[in-house]
């Protein structure tokens, strides 16, 4: 059931009647009625939970939030004074939203972006005030996609190409793209056909030197090939995937980029996410190899194994290109086994990196019984098995640990005593007892394990409908 919403102003109205009538100082008056909302069951993620403004005795005015003042004010400026005379404004305007979605909330609900986008577009020959107005038009769209109109597209291709050789304004006008970008299925098609994926991946060969701007491009495509607009019937995903590999080479693009930053560790997993988005065909997988991908990450795995996030986008990476069965080759033999063990193992105590860990194996040891050895003979069960131990509460481990275990034993009946001694199967009955999401691959690990498994016929042929 949906939670009520109240307005900005109602909420400001409950905590000034605290402070007038039951005289309860600021901060106990904004306490009671965050407190009393929240207990009628009212949705306060929109509300800018702050006391409001109070109107000093020579003005009896009431004044509004400082993100509004800021509006206010830049909206009279739009009409009426020059650009440099309104920087201050456009600032504190980002900084106001810049605090939270609450406040960028408010501000759309008040007419923002089309105020900023007007300062915007008259700045557009001003670097420094184009600066400015993208750094606003940013943070007030993040979170709030729906605010983009073709007007706005528009914009955002023109200053793309405009401002081309300038990696600043380049930088935020990116982000702005990813910004309206998530979660919003028609712009990303609009975007799209508006040439954007040419802009994005040349920004990224122009200004290869810049780490900054290169991870804000990498992950402007990759939020590209996200399918996750509800409201969409239909994405295209795989289609913008697809245009990003074949027609502006950008496997070679992201490959080359990542070699450039090997000692920035954001930019490389936000490079190594993008490449695993790009993955999505068989031949996509073995051109990541051929130009030097996979070699590039078992470099990554061997020597950056300290951060976490690092290894985790490199895992997801190798297990996207391994659904290549020569990649799975490659893999094994250029020693990746053992890199992946290690890495779990110095992160066991991170569920997000043992997860990947889990799912690069599991998708090594399918269909590939030379591959299951290798991985138990460099102690990859019991990695999974220690992962299972340590993370009995991440529906993710078990399920992924559960999926490997199944693979390994499936052609390789041989190591399913081996498995058992390690108590693998009191873990996966855990797993299934806990997490419906493990009930299919949790039993299906147990049944290929020898294990006594009650399975439900849900159909038996008869007249009638299925039962849960």
């Amino acid at each position: 059931m949906s939670k009520r919403r109240i307005t900005q102003e109602t909420f400001d109205a409950a905590i000034r009647e605290n402070m007038e009538e039951f005289e309860m100082d600021p901060d106990e008056a904004l306490r009671d009625a965050v407190e009393q909302f929240e207990s009628q069951g009212v949705d306060l993620s929109c509300i800018v939970k702050v006391v409001p403004p109070v109107s000093s005795d020579d003005n009896q005015e009431e004044r509004t939030h400082e993100v509004l003042q800021a509006l206010e004010s830049l909206r009279i400026g739009n009409n009426t004074a020059a650009l440099p005379d309104a920087t201050a404004d456009i600032k504190c305007f980002t900084e106001q939203c810049s605090l939270g979605f609450a406040q960028r909330y408010l501000a759309a609900q008040k007419g923002a972006y089309p105020v900023i986008l007007s300062y915007c577009k008259k700045s557009v020959e001003e670097r420094d005030c184009a600066l400015a107005g993208l750094s606003a038009l940013a943070a007030l769209t993040d979170g709030q996609p729906d605010l983009l109109d073709k007007e706005g597209q528009q914009f955002l291709v023109d200053v793309l190409q405009k401002y081309q050789t300038d990696s600043s304004v380049t930088c935020v006008a990116i982000c702005v793209v990813r910004h309206c970008c998530i979660k919003h299925e028609q712009n990303r098609q609009d975007l799209v056909k508006g040439g954007m994926l040419p802009l994005l991946t040349g920004a990224i060969t122009r200004h290869s030197d810049c780490a900054v701007l290169v991870k804000e491009a990498a992950w402007a495509l990759r939020v590209m090939t996200f399918d996750d607009d509800v409201r969409a019937t239909f994405g295209n995903a795989h289609e913008h995937a697809k245009s990003i590999v074949l027609e502006h080479n950008g496997l070679k693009i992201l490959i080359e980029a990542a070699k450039a930053h090997l000692s920035n560790t954001s930019a490389l997993s936000e490079l190594c996410a993008t490449l695993s988005r790009l993955a999505v065909r068989n031949e996509f997988c073995q051109d990541i190899c051929d130009l030097g991908g996979l070699k590039f990450m078992m470099t990554l795995l061997a020597d950056s194994y300290e951060s976490p996030e690092l290894v985790r986008q490199v895992l997801s990476a190798i297990r996207a290109i391994a659904g290549n069965d020569d990649v799975k080759d490659a893999v094994v033999n250029a020693g990746g086994v053992d890199l992946i063990v290690i890495a779990m193992n110095r992160h066991i105590n991170n569920p997000a990196v043992c997860e990947q860990a889990c799912a690069c194996l599991s998708v090594l040891a399918l269909r590939k019984p030379n591959n299951c050895n290798v991985i138990v003979e460099n102690g990859g069960v019991i990695a999974a098995v220690q992962a299972m131990k340590i993370h009995p509460g991440s529906v993710n481990v078990q399920k992924q640990a559960c999926m490997l275990i199944r693979n390994l034993v499936a052609r390789m009946r041989n190591y399913c005593q081996q498995i058992l001694e390690l108590g693998a199967e009191a873990l996966i009955c855990q797993a299934v007892q806990t997490h419906e999401d493990c009930g299919d691959i949790g039993k299906a690990a147990l049944r290929d394990l020898g294990c006594k498994v009650e399975l439900r016929e849900l159909w038996t042929g008869k007249h009638g409908s299925i039962t849960n």
